[in-house]
């Protein structure tokens, strides 16, 4: 059988230029969040079958790359396939394969630090600020920017109930992208309370919010009436869809897209119009986590409420928030509080909020502004002439050798014969400057 050359589809080899700035980012990362009072964390690539489909993953759950059992058990399970065929199918008359299965890639990593945490709570200072970065696998359809194979930075605080905690994460997120050189992003903010409790507002049943909150979430895409019509389609009576979208009229402008009035105004009207669906410390700290961050931020930037924002994972139980980036086009980080996760598997409520950069995003967008690494000094190529003699060959790696001890990258190599295509490809590289060095010229 013929060896591929190319990855699998929908993971890709990273060149030496793009690995050198996600080598800064994360670099950049880890400094920073440092400086907010993060610890690095690190789980496995693997987690049990049980915690990856365990109702917490909304959509990513039909994505996880599952690893069979292994040996007898998997021998075991292969032989109750092949004896009882029908007992192993599902309601709708597939076969269940997860009978085969006993852990898969994580699809995420909220999931795996809420076991990490419910494991080592006993060990961690609380509250516990962990930042963990690494790669996850979705088995998505591959397409510009999205992969199946990908890297997430991760910062989460756990054991503090307060707005501290998010007031904390998007300070210290957007700290970082100001220091990646990114301007006039927007972070929108919004808490699924509201979202529901708008829901309720209208008369909505709460088994119908999934559907609901799904279509609202295309209302920068299809607007106000592209929202209507989608519900009515699902079947909502003309009153409760009237109600709802008559509510999002009052706060957002008539394409459904626009501002009608600032942040706190909205949210003064939320509280007003909700009552007693809402609790009002819920909108009152919405208002105070967007007064703190616009007061305390150091980089360029806008905070923004914005009620159509959903985000989603079944999960998140407080506020949400987005990173969106207008003049790029699409969100590059997002997140929110998780106060139950953690219970799924100690049996008690514990309090957890989390922020997430779309590393691979931010590296792409780099990449596409020929982002060059602050500080790196000056980069030098010795070409040394094939058959140098070995006395000469020692005066020129002592020579390199006094060079880095001053700072300077050397890279020794020998001369090609097209020597103007390898200095090109090495310019790309970020070489710039040159020593040739043949055998019957001294050095």
């Amino acid at each position: 059988m013929a060896m591929k050359k190319k990855p699998v589809t929908g993971m890709k080899d990273i060149l030496p230029k793009e690995m050198a700035i996600r080598d800064y980012a994360i670099g950049l990362i880890k400094e920073t969040y440092k400086q907010f009072g993060f610890t690095s964390v690190e789980t496995p690539a693997v987690e049990h079958i049980e915690n990856l489909c365990s109702n917490q993953g909304g959509e990513n759950e039909k994505l996880i790359f599952k690893v069979l059992k292994r040996g007898d058990k998997l021998t075991s399970a292969v032989g109750k396939l092949v004896d009882d065929p029908s007992s192993q199918k599902d309601e709708y008359g597939n076969y269940d394969l997860g009978l085969l299965t006993d852990s898969g890639l994580r699809y995420d990593l909220t999931l795996p630090l809420s076991r990490y945490y419910s494991n080592n709570a006993n060990d961690l200072p609380s509250p516990f600020k962990a930042l963990q970065m690494g790669n996850v696998w979705r088995a998505d359809r591959p397409q510009r920017g999205r992969f199946r194979q990908f890297m997430q930075c991760d910062i989460d605080i756990l054991g503090e109930p307060g707005i501290t905690a998010e007031i904390e994460l998007i300070l210290a997120t957007t700290t970082l992208l100001g220091k990646l050189d990114f301007k006039n992003f927007t972070i929108r903010i919004n808490d699924r309370r509201i979202l529901k409790a708008m829901a309720a507002y209208s008369g909505f049943e709460e088994s119908d919010y999934d559907t609901v909150f799904i279509i609202l979430d295309k209302m920068d895409k299809i607007g106000l009436d592209g929202v209507r019509e989608e519900l009515l389609k699902e079947g909502y009576g003309d009153d409760k869809v009237e109600k709802y979208l008559g509510l999002y009229g009052k706060l957002l402008g008539d394409e459904g897209s626009q501002k009608a009035q600032t942040s706190l105004e909205n949210i003064k009207v939320v509280k007003e119009e909700l009552g007693d669906y809402l609790d009002a410390e819920v909108s009152d700290n919405l208002g105070t986590i967007i007064a703190s961050v616009e007061a305390a931020k150091s980089a360029e930037f806008g905070v923004q409420f914005d009620p159509t924002l959903v985000r989603g994972m079944s999960y998140y139980t407080g506020p949400i928030f987005e990173i969106s980036m207008d003049e790029y086009g699409g969100s590059v980080g997002g997140g929110g509080r998780y106060d139950e996760m953690i219970g799924k598997f100690t049996g008690q409520s514990t309090p957890a909020v989390g922020f997430s950069i779309g590393f691979e995003r931010i590296v792409m967008l780099l990449l596409e502004n020929d982002f060059q690494i602050p500080g790196s000094g000056s980069k030098k190529a010795y070409l040394i002439e094939k058959g140098m003699p070995s006395d000469k060959l020692l005066q020129i790696f002592n020579k390199a050798k006094e060079e880095r001890e001053n700072g300077i990258s050397v890279n020794i190599v020998i001369m090609k014969k097209n020597k103007k295509f390898q200095k090109e490809k090495m310019q790309e590289e970020g070489y710039t400057e040159f020593v040739e060095f043949f055998c019957d010229r001294e050095i």
